[in-house]
């Protein structure tokens, strides 16, 4: 019985051993990986890019992942390497490496100008997937320059990790069996936060200004017609123009925004005051009226300003809130 119970345990241990051998044998390769901004300027809207400036530094100890060669960041138009120093020494390779790239990206414009979005940088080697080689974060120290500023923006986080990011192909491997890839990827996401005070009125001005243009209609007396109309029309051409001006600079989103709502609700007032416009118009010729034109103006001004002051509140501040 206790030979039969040592043989079961050498069994044991061998195939404990085994196990051990294929785990280690498979366990891929570590990459510590680190990244430092030192800026990020000419963030363009209406193209949805940015450039950002910074130092990478990787160490590792397989020399067949040649990250010089192999180095790949998804979303980048444009990758300038300005400085590059490998070092051999310690039974591993450290690469430092200063970037330069023009990174395009998708905006969320519901709530511009009192937006907030989300700058996005991967890091991912292109000839390693997860199963040879994983990174892991070197979170030592600061991640970007506190003294670099973002003009009319605001940083409010800025977090590195690591995921897996899954590509459903195959990219051209008749050894795999489904079209399924993955690989390991070093991660950025730096949350900014749109200064907007100045930039709102910059843009709603015009718009404002054309409301109270046709606002000022209730004030001129209801026999003068062309005044009055003149007034209300002019001041709708003038939101249409408004809005297009304001569109020429977002990118195209098939989303309703504020600027569509507040233009919206400025277009539909300003009809408001031309109906009223009207029916003043038609209570002067009707000399029997009991109700006054003039009462009635000075009825509609009261109730439309606000109104168009409570939506407009309302909409700001949720964007604002969002």
């Amino acid at each position: 019985m206790s030979k039969k119970f040592s043989a079961f345990l050498l069994l044991v241990l061998l195939f404990g051993l085994y196990a051990y051998k294929v785990s280690a044998q498979t366990k891929p390769d570590t990459v510590k990986t680190g990244i430092y901004v030192t800026s990020i300027h000419d963030v363009d809207f209406k193209q949805q890019e940015y450039t950002i400036d910074f130092w990478l530094w990787l160490k590792y100890k397989n020399p067949d992942f040649d990250f010089s060669h192999n180095l790949e960041i998804p979303l980048a138009k444009t990758v300038d390497k300005y400085f590059e120093t490998i070092d051999t020494g310690n039974g591993g390779i450290s690469i430092l490496m200063k970037l330069q790239c023009v990174m395009k990206d998708s905006w969320q414009i519901t709530n511009f100008p009192f937006d907030k979005q989300t700058l996005r940088l991967s890091i991912e080697n292109s000839q390693y997937d997860s199963r040879e080689l994983v990174f892991a974060p070197d979170t030592l120290g600061k991640h970007f320059d506190p003294r670099f500023t973002l003009p009319n923006w605001t940083i409010d986080t800025f977090r590195v990790s690591v995921a897996t990011k899954v590509y459903e192909t195959t990219f051209g491997d008749e050894s795999l069996a489904a079209p399924h890839a993955e690989y390991s990827s070093f991660r950025v996401r730096v949350s900014i936060e749109r200064d907007a005070a100045g930039l709102f009125w910059k843009l709603f001005i015009g718009m404002y200004v054309a409301f109270l243009i046709a606002y000022v209609c209730f004030y001129i007396h209801a026999d003068s017609i062309d005044s009055r109309f003149g007034l209300s029309v002019g001041a709708l051409f003038a939101v249409i123009g408004n809005k297009y001006v304001v569109d020429a600079s977002l990118p195209e989103s098939l989303t309703f925004t504020l600027v569509d709502t507040l233009h919206g609700i400025t277009l539909f007032f300003i009809l408001c005051i031309v109906a009223a416009n009207a029916w003043s118009l038609q209570l002067l010729k009707q000399n029997k009226s009991t109700l006054n034109p003039n009462k009635l103006d000075i009825i509609a001004a009261q109730v439309l300003l606000v109104l168009y002051a409570a939506l407009n509140i309302y909409f700001i501040h949720r964007a604002v809130k969002g």
